[in-house]
């Protein structure tokens, strides 16, 4: 079963106040990015800001070159997963194993040019693999729906993992991606351009479980 995670992706604390209130009526669980400025052109918020209510499961997406400068403060908030991108020049398999250790799923993100089988090693390891088909550091990219292919892939090099999706994801193609099997689709500007964020949730959420009709 598949499930929608809104997005929080901002770059001060009010507009984050402000993505968090919006979204606590309804979400369940929800996706945090933050960024050095250095991985990606754009400046988030950083770890030692975040806050959420304590009934929601929390993703984070760490859009970080070092992640190891950012690991304590994201332990110390004790989220559901901390993802961070194949592409950093650190450790992974040691950051993996850093944020086991400490009760915390542990998650890689893929940028689009990444093949899965050079990161195989990482991906055995791992709870969750994201598939990221947007633009790094902001809202609103269009899902590349080749990258459905990645899935394959990956889910032969540890079938048990779980498959997130990043980028462009909205009602028009939230029914194919559920069916290309990601198991967690993260949604931003079509929940957080909207005026009823509720609705949209709601409508996303169905979509996804919906049954086909041959």
């Amino acid at each position: 079963m598949a499930i929608v995670a809104p997005t929080i992706l901002t770059e001060t604390l009010d507009e984050y106040k402000a993505s968090v209130d919006r979204l606590s009526p309804f979400a369940k669980r929800v996706h945090i990015d933050i960024s050095d400025g250095e991985f990606t052109p754009a400046f988030l918020l950083g770890e030692a800001q975040l806050y959420w209510p304590k009934e929601w499961e929390v993703d984070i997406h760490a859009m970080v070159s070092r992640p190891s400068e950012h690991i304590d403060g994201l332990l110390n908030l004790k989220p559901n997963l901390i993802i961070f991108h194949a592409e950093i020049k650190e450790d992974r398999a040691a950051l993996v194993q850093q944020i086991k250790a400490a009760g915390i799923k542990a998650g890689v993100a893929l940028l689009k040019t990444t093949v899965p089988s050079t990161l195989a090693d990482v991906i055995k390891l791992v709870d969750h693999v994201m598939i990221f088909s947007g633009e790094l550091g902001k809202n609103g990219g269009t899902a590349s729906l080749m990258q459905l292919e990645k899935i394959r892939l990956i889910k032969a090099i540890n079938p048990a993992v779980e498959i997130g999706w990043d980028g462009g994801v909205n009602i028009e193609n939230a029914y194919t991606l559920a069916q290309g099997n990601v198991n967690v689709l993260n949604v931003g500007s079509a929940i957080s351009d909207v005026d009823d964020p509720a609705e949209i949730y709601n409508v996303l959420t169905k979509e996804i479980n919906k049954h086909g009709v041959i």
